[in-house]
């Protein structure tokens, strides 16, 4: 059997296994893609024509197109009824963009914890789909929301509060991003 070779350096020792020893191939292990859920917000922003968010429009198209496929995308019951309800002009072609989407079951303790953030004031009352996305997200243990609200959804004074009431329900917090953190960087 051949001795172990040591190299030195100044800085750091390299240990080299002996040179006939046989390592067994490893099979290639596949990391799961990060789950990502969306609220009504993405979709629609796809389509939107308001030359005032010219710039939200562009990245929301670049991340659907370029990034989308790096994650598990998912959507939920309050997803779909937002975007069916909407007036928007463009209703039928964003249906149409998120019906390959998955679609999370909706189950009752979603409106329980809605309820409780909005209970803890967490999320206003009068935008209880906020409240409802954010329960879906947390429920069904999402790496990240994604959304355009950064009122009520995509804002860091809020973290903390989430983190308290999450903590107590024994549920994960997702990071709650805008499709312009949610990039893959480029060199």
């Amino acid at each position: 059997m051949k001795k172990r070779t040591v190299k030195q350096s100044r800085k750091t020792r390299v240990y080299l296994a002996p040179a006939n020893l046989a390592v067994p191939a490893r099979q290639p292990t596949v990391a799961p893609l990060p789950r990502v859920y969306l609220d009504s917000t993405i979709p629609s922003y796809y389509f939107d024509e308001r030359p005032e968010l010219i710039t939200l429009i562009n990245v929301t198209r670049d991340w659907w197109d370029n990034e989308r496929a790096a994650y598990d995308v998912w959507i939920s019951p309050a997803t779909l009824d937002e975007l069916e309800a909407g007036e928007h002009p463009y209703k039928d072609k964003i249906l149409e963009l998120v019906r390959p989407l998955k679609v999370l079951d909706e189950v009752p303790v979603i409106a329980k914890i809605a309820d409780r953030y909005i209970k803890e004031t967490l999320m206003p009352a009068k935008a209880g789909g906020d409240a409802t996305h954010l329960a879906f997200a947390s429920f069904y243990r999402f790496d990240y929301l994604l959304t355009w609200n950064c009122v009520h959804l995509a804002n860091g004074n809020k973290r903390r509060h989430l983190e308290v009431i999450n903590q107590r329900l024994e549920l994960p917090v997702p990071q709650i991003l805008t499709p312009l953190e949610l990039f893959h960087e480029t060199l």
